[in-house]
């Protein structure tokens, strides 16, 4: 299972390699593939639930700014219908613990860092250059701004862990086969 969202990254590779915007592979919802696959690969529930948290704001981003503003493309589908079809399928086998959202933090301030290092301003990929286009007349200045959606970021997170984890609590020391190996 693990190869599917490294098969929708590589997609989505193609996709950008063809089309150009190759800085496009940098948006957490792709780079989130590559962490969903690596961690299944791996047996990293930590990695598992980050990624898997990442796709329900993905799919939501991917859904405004992409299928309703430029139309269908089956790259970006695979990438953003299978990550969190295969997210969620894994959830169930890893299940949530209540700590998953600060991985998922983590992981975004992490994919912040390369996005503003390693990809054009233009593309602003992960907003990670300049205020989100319609709220420069809130924000007099990007750090302003990048604090505010950081901590928005954050809330929207840990809410999302905490309906994961109201869904597929993790089981407890004593559920998960301590308790049955005095048997």
């Amino acid at each position: 299972m693990g190869l599917l969202p490294l098969a929708f990254f590589l997609i989505q590779l193609i996709h950008y390699w063809r089309y150009g915007g190759l800085g496009n592979l940098m948006w957490m919802c792709n780079l989130g593939n590559v962490l969903l696959g690596i961690g299944l690969l791996l047996g990293h529930r930590e990695l598992i639930r980050a990624a898997a948290i990442w796709t329900i704001p993905g799919l939501f981003v991917w859904i405004r700014y992409v299928l309703l503003a430029s139309g269908f493309y089956v790259a970006t589908t695979f990438a953003h219908l299978g990550g969190i079809t295969i997210g969620l399928i894994a959830l169930r086998r890893v299940r949530m613990d209540r700590l998953a959202w600060v991985y998922a933090f983590a992981w975004y301030l992490l994919a912040q860092v390369a996005a503003r290092e390693l990809t054009s301003r233009d593309l602003n990929v992960n907003v990670a250059h300049v205020v989100q286009s319609g709220w420069e007349s809130t924000f007099s200045s990007y750090w302003k701004f990048w604090v505010v959606m950081t901590t928005a970021v954050a809330l929207v997170l840990w809410i999302i862990g905490k309906v994961l984890s109201l869904i597929w609590p993790a089981k407890s020391i004593s559920e998960s086969g301590v308790a049955s190996e005095g048997r």
